[in-house]
């Protein structure tokens, strides 16, 4: 199951991890996260929630913009290579600019995931700041991509 290989090999999640993780906080400090079915297979995940004020300056930007975050994957690689995750990128973003007003949407992918970059790109966000050492992963840190899509750039 993708849930496996979320946090890397040397933290594989169990059924019991995931819901812990990331089902039973749903709201919890306005985070907002969902599986993602696909013909009502379990597929993925996605999560929405407002930046705080010490990362929207980190990003640089003013504490008076509505920036919303999301993260997301696809854990089933049959599942790749068909537009899935376009469309949920596309429709995520979509939400948060209709619902919560938001006046940017970011993500921080890792600057070595070229797939996940090259569908937000094609998505519509854009690379903003290189953030050096902000992920880790299996023991390392990794340097991301701060990406945005901006309400006024929303087809």
């Amino acid at each position: 199951m993708f849930f496996n290989f979320y946090e890397g090999r040397d933290r594989p999640h169990n059924m019991d991890m995931v819901r812990d993780r990331f089902l039973s906080k749903t709201g919890v400090n306005d985070i907002l996260g969902c599986l993602v079915s696909w013909d009502s297979v379990p597929v993925g995940y996605v999560q929405t929630y407002p930046i705080p004020n010490d990362e929207l300056l980190l990003y640089g930007y003013s504490d008076s913009l509505r920036v919303y975050g999301m993260d997301q994957f696809l854990g089933e690689p049959d599942m790749w290579s068909k537009g899935i995750g376009t469309l949920l990128v596309t429709v995520v973003a979509k939400w948060l600019f209709q619902e919560y007003k938001a006046d940017r949407v970011v993500m921080d992918p890792r600057v070595d995931n070229l797939r996940a970059i090259h569908v937000y790109e094609k998505c519509g966000f854009k690379k903003v700041k290189l953030l050096p050492k902000r992920e880790l992963h299996e023991g390392k840190y990794h340097d991301c991509w701060l990406m945005e899509m901006r309400l006024e750039n929303h087809g």
